[in-house]
């Protein structure tokens, strides 16, 4: 089947996007990223553009230890609020500048926290970045007069499975004051600081902290050790994001979402893989991932798929046209695509839908559906009315954008038609 020719890059820029899972640590300027180790005397192996791409934010990774070795340099930086706030502010208006309308950076507060600089401060710091974008951005005239949608963020607190001193000196304050704790504990009440930060610091602060998420190692670094920090994001109303089955089977998934009360899922690259089951007798094992699959396909669980870091940090995909993402459209599942990391990963949310067109022959109607999953199943700061009302105009924006690129597309489709993956 042939696609539309207006179907292209011009296309994708031009529609309103989302960037659902975008790390803030992972998404710094090249440039800027040179210029605050500079100024901070922080060491980096280059201080050249080109240097850096040889040697850290590289094409491919052999793993994903490799690939987040980077963190350690960005992170270093980002320990002064004045370059959180110049760092969020910049990512808002990269994400604009190629028609993202709504995005939701997340970050690991801990690793940016030190003795002179407390979770609530990186969190108003950040805010502050993301508020001046906002503001700027939507005193545009198209977007002022309300002929086009405006722009909006939310935040995301992420606690990690584990980190260490290399990362983060608020690592050895926290192990200095549970010394006496077993380590399979500490981290967990690492988590649980953070989400009553998180929490705190959008009911005192008015800080529109809409998500808490849970990334780091999965094998051996089981989510459910953070059970009891995600119940409390549960009972004090904060979304609940996880990054599952990225490095890990179908249980990591499972776990994300029934022990962890998870509303959407980072990456769940490996949904679909049976053979990593461990705790069921082989024989069961393909029906387990099939029930599992059904069950996010019925509560319309937002996957999080990051196509390029995939292929990044897991060598055996090989190329995209191996991604599971081909049979998550062809499952019906609810998906949204996003970056993960602009720098690092090097790419942008318009290249990463590119390549699921490209590679999959994904039709217009498909497309749109998925983009407007991306804003449906954000987690807006926006009271519901006023959210539903803000994506009705994203859709008469984005069928306004289809007809001035000739293409014509259904209302609906997602539940009416066959995808057309070969």
């Amino acid at each position: 089947m042939k696609l539309p020719d207006s179907l292209n890059i011009e296309f994708i820029r031009a529609i309103p996007k989302t960037d659902l899972h975008v790390h803030l640590d992972g998404s710094l300027r090249l440039e800027t990223l040179i210029e605050l180790a500079k100024a901070q005397s922080v060491e980096l192996p280059s201080y050249n553009p080109e240097g850096l791409k040889e040697l850290v934010f590289k094409d491919r990774y052999a793993d994903l230890g490799e690939y987040l070795h980077g963190f350690q340099y960005t992170c270093a930086v980002l320990r002064e609020p004045e370059a959180l706030e110049r760092v969020a502010y910049e990512l808002a208006i990269d994400s604009f500048a190629e028609g993202v309308r709504y995005i939701e950076p997340r970050f690991a507060p801990q690793l940016n926290a030190s003795e002179k600089l407390s979770i609530e401060e990186v969190l108003l710091a950040v805010d502050r970045g993301l508020a001046k974008a906002k503001s700027e951005i939507n005193q545009r005239d198209p977007i002022a007069s309300g002929k086009e949608p405006p722009f909006d963020y939310g935040i995301i607190g992420c606690a990690m499975r584990k980190f260490g001193k290399t990362f983060s000196p608020y690592y050895n304050t926290f192990i200095g004051c549970h010394r006496y704790a077993p380590v399979s504990q500490v981290f967990p009440l690492a988590s649980m600081e953070l989400v009553q930060a998180l929490i705190g610091t959008r009911d005192r602060r008015g800080v529109p902290v809409v998500g808490f998420d849970l990334a780091g190692e999965e094998k051996g670094w089981p989510a459910n050790a953070h059970r009891k920090a995600f119940e409390y994001a549960h009972q004090h109303f904060l979304m609940k994001t996880i990054h599952a089955g990225e490095a890990y089977g179908p249980s990591s998934i499972f776990q994300a979402i029934t022990q962890c009360h998870a509303d959407r899922i980072g990456h769940g690259t490996h949904l679909f893989a049976s053979d990593l089951v461990e705790h069921i007798p082989s024989s069961e094992r393909e029906s387990y991932t099939e029930a599992l699959v059904q069950y996010i396909a019925d509560r319309r669980i937002t996957i999080e798929v990051c196509p390029t870091s995939n292929l990044q940090t897991i060598p055996s995909i090989g190329e995209i046209a191996n991604h599971p993402v081909k049979r998550m459209l062809s499952e019906r599942l609810s998906v949204t695509i996003c970056t993960d990391n602009r720098l690092v990963s090097g790419t942008t949310v318009t290249e990463e839908i590119l390549k699921i067109v490209t590679a999959f022959q994904v039709t217009p109607d498909i497309l749109r559906d998925m983009i407007i999953y991306g804003f449906k199943r954000s987690f807006s700061p926006l009271p519901y009315v006023q959210k539903r009302a803000y994506v009705r105009r994203v859709i008469d924006y984005y069928q306004k954008i289809e007809g001035e690129f000739g293409i014509t597309s259904p209302n609906s489709s997602l539940y009416k038609k066959s995808l057309p993956l070969g």
